[in-house]
């Protein structure tokens, strides 16, 4: 099957064209604030990859550990 952007739902890296989510971010400071346990806010527009992003962290911190 070929790639094709998605409008609906969290991106599938095999199946969407994509940006990394990791790389829209400021990784760095977001690995900070997770791992002195302080709360942060991912806001954006409606289809920009929000839950794509939240997706891709959880698996990080899972792979990690």
């Amino acid at each position: 099957m070929h790639k094709f952007f998605s409008t609906a739902g969290p991106m599938i890296k095999e199946d969407h064209y994509c940006i990394p989510p990791l790389t829209r971010i400021d990784w760095e400071n977001i690995q900070d604030l997770i791992h002195t346990k302080r709360y942060f806010i991912l806001h954006a527009p409606r289809q920009t990859g929000k839950t794509s992003t939240i997706l891709e962290i959880i698996q990080f911190i899972n792979e990690r550990n």
